[in-house]
């Protein structure tokens, strides 16, 4: 019996370009049958998807470091999944995958699409499904690159990131601390803010909801901060900048909270004080660091089997409910890696 026999594959698809946040309109949703995998092709299965802030770039028309989502195609999502049939020679039946395979139950990754769809078998004894959506996965490589070799800590350094309960967030805070640094973090609630310093040893967290995040920075950064990963942008990346060290490093890395705009993105306006600190500013982006993947992967997969590094994700179920799940990332409502669960493995 084939693989594919009698398999439905039910998908989610752009439909039109959002403005502001994403509307159950801007997404259709079909069903096709799956088809077999020819020759040096893998059929796999969706177990888990990885829902990103960058997706919401990703529906915007423009130039950008990865080209847009085009309308009627399936919304582009990494994923954690089951290899059903294989007619490749590193893929058996049974392996589990880690891939870009799209918002959808199913994917045939034909063998010319294998290096961009990000194709490669997975160790579970190294982690859950969840955690290689997360820790082990594109947020903890961002987080791992981005903080090491972007802000280049020192020890007794302050590193300050935001989104501090989030999936990039939080693997900052902790590798900050195992590389000898003080872990500030930024986050929205009590809860979040608790889970961050009781749960994940950051040394502090400012609750952004309840008060001014620069008197935050002002009270736990006595001597200044001197790397500050941003993943939010707007007012309280203006307000890192103000507490800037000197030779200070920011490591831009996201700006959800200028993703929805209808209007022109709010940029810094305390730019100057990268003059005054003689600091620096610089982007990031994960893809750059592809070939570099297991060198991070084994490194942070000791820190989960010592103990030292702990991954929270946050699982939404059922492929229908991605429009939804999605918008969790844009209110502030998701609590750690936000994970959509297709099917149980």
């Amino acid at each position: 019996m084939s693989a594919s026999q009698d398999l439905t594959n039910r998908q989610v698809r752009l439909a039109r370009r959002p403005v502001g946040l994403p509307q159950a309109d801007d997404w259709s949703f079909t069903t096709e049958t799956v088809r077999e995998p020819g020759e040096g092709a893998v059929l796999v299965k969706t177990l888990a998807l990885s829902l990103e802030p960058a997706m919401r770039g990703w529906m915007n028309e423009g130039r950008s470091y990865i080209e847009p989502v085009g309308i009627g195609e399936v919304m582009r999502a990494g994923a954690i999944g089951r290899v059903m049939a294989s007619l490749h020679p590193r893929f058996r039946e049974g392996d589990l995958v880690s891939a870009m395979t799209g918002v959808q139950e199913y994917a045939v990754i034909e063998e010319a699409q294998m290096r961009k769809a990000g194709l490669f078998a997975i160790d579970p004894g190294a982690g859950s499904v969840t955690q290689w959506l997360n820790v082990l996965g594109m947020p903890g490589m961002t987080a791992y690159f981005g903080l090491l070799d972007v802000g280049q800590p020192r020890e007794g350094d302050t590193v300050v990131v935001s989104g501090a309960a989030g999936a990039v967030g939080q693997t900052v805070g902790q590798l900050a601390k195992i590389k000898g640094c003080r872990a500030v973090g930024i986050a929205g609630g009590p809860a979040k803010c608790d889970w961050v310093v009781n749960e994940l040893g950051f040394d502090a967290c400012i609750d952004y909801k309840a008060g001014s995040v620069r008197d935050g920075l002002k009270a736990h950064c006595p001597k200044g901060v001197d790397v500050y990963f941003d993943n939010v942008g707007g007012e309280i990346l203006d307000a890192a900048l103000a507490k800037l060290a000197r030779g200070g490093r920011i490591v831009i890395c996201g700006a959800i909270s200028q993703y929805n705009n209808t209007g022109p993105m709010q940029g810094p306006k305390n730019y100057m004080s990268l003059l005054v600190n003689r600091a620096r500013m610089q982007g990031m982006v994960v893809f750059d660091y592809a070939e570099r993947f297991p060198q991070a992967v084994a490194e942070l997969a000791g820190y989960l089997r010592e103990g030292r590094l702990k991954s929270r994700e946050d699982v939404v179920h059922g492929i229908e409910n991605f429009p939804h799940a999605l918008l969790k990332l844009f209110r502030g409502e998701n609590f750690g890696k936000l994970v959509l669960e297709v099917t149980s493995a």
